[in-house]
């Protein structure tokens, strides 16, 4: 969409909504590279308070069914609402609160074909790109361990699939073996060290998906993309308190927001660092990850998921390079790039941090015993 096209549009998508008061502005927010994202301004009438709310265009060239989106999220969030509630918590301030728009409806699609969703904007929080300490990857991992915890018993199976087989990994391995084999941007070549990392690994690709064939890892809603900037964290308290970013949640594994979350968070260098030498697995970020997930989850994970996490973390690990690599050897179409071979750095980093694993393997293991048993 062009800029001229999203300004105008905006106008017609702010009052397509409920909001309280008057509109008093608005402006850019976030840093969201997939959809446009506004913060609103209003002022009731009686009141000295603004109010503020968060309003998005879903770009519906990614996400192809906005409705269904959409459908998930207001599923889960009104479910969520009421389990918070439950346990005598602000369902306002611990997740996601959707406003309607005038015609009862949770998406507003403008004159244009755009489609635009508005939520309760949740004040006096800060979000985080990067884990200050220990403490808040701890508390990140609380936050996702709470979310298995509130929605264990909600019928994931019933959720749209907004991405299909978005974790299948021997799909996405069979995908890069065949961008390879066509080589149309002639790549291949140079990166057979890498190609045959990950042909060593290949038997170890279907681990996670086997299980679940056979009955003996549960579907479960899961968020899909488990960074620590897609948590609110209370200003004053420092604790999290809402999970953020809801467009990827689907059935899937616990094991791979686990896994995703520790792939991205616990390495001890950016996702694209070319100095291999920085990158490795924190074991002390993945020691507070691991306890406070296992906390938030308060009992909800099988023994199989519970001993299957480190599988997950590499698993994920894998999977990432694997698309990294394919995307490379496609032309570097998807994933955004800022310098030549960016994604060839984002695979090595991956394929690094995955020997690494392999290296304290067994520290990960006895982690994971330890706060598996508390």
């Amino acid at each position: 969409m062009q800029h001229t096209d999203l300004c105008s549009n905006i106008q017609e998508a702010m009052t397509a909504f409920q909001l309280e008061g008057t509109i008093t502005g608005h402006s850019r927010y976030g840093s969201g590279h997939i959809n446009d994202t506004f913060l609103l301004c209003t002022q009731p009438e009686n009141s000295e308070h603004e109010k503020q709310y968060i309003l998005q265009r879903i770009n519906h060239h990614i996400f192809r069914n906005p409705r269904e989106l959409i459908e998930n999220i207001s599923s889960v969030t009104s479910y969520l609402h009421r389990k918070i509630k439950e346990q005598q918590g602000d369902p306002l301030r611990e997740t996601l609160t959707l406003v309607k728009t005038k015609e009862q409806q949770d998406l507003f699609q403008d004159g244009i074909g755009c489609y635009w969703r508005c939520c309760l904007f949740i004040e006096d929080t800060v979000c985080y790109e990067k884990a200050e300490s220990s403490k808040d990857f701890y508390e990140s991992g609380n936050a996702f361990g709470n979310f298995q915890n509130l929605l264990a018993e909600y019928p994931a199976a019933t959720l749209h699939e907004t991405i299909p087989d978005f974790h299948h990994t021997p799909n996405r391995y069979q995908a890069l073996l065949q961008a390879a084999a066509g080589d149309r941007c002639q790549r291949a070549g140079l990166v057979l060290p890498e190609l045959t990392f990950l042909q060593k690994r290949a038997s170890e690709l279907s681990a996670a998906f086997d299980l679940q064939q056979k009955g003996l890892l549960p579907l479960r809603v899961t968020h899909n993309d488990t960074k620590l900037n897609n948590i609110l964290f209370d200003k004053f308290t420092k604790k999290a308190i809402c999970i953020l970013d809801l467009d990827t949640i689907m059935p899937g594994l616990s094991i791979h927001d686990f896994g995703d979350a520790i792939r991205f968070g616990a390495n001890t260098a950016l996702e694209d660092e070319p100095d291999l030498d920085r990158v490795s697995l924190s074991l002390e970020l993945f020691d507070s990850y691991t306890r406070g997930f296992l906390e938030g989850c308060n009992g909800r994970l099988t023994s199989q998921e519970i001993r299957m996490l480190p599988m997950g973390a590499k698993l994920m690990t894998l999977e990432s390079g694997i698309r990294f690599l394919t995307d490379y050897l496609c032309g570097d179409t998807y994933f955004k790039i800022h310098r030549p071979d960016h994604n060839l750095d984002r695979t090595r980093t991956q394929l690094k941090l995955v020997a690494d694993m392999e290296k304290k393997w067994d520290v990960m293991g006895e982690i994971v015993t330890k706060y598996s048993q508390n």
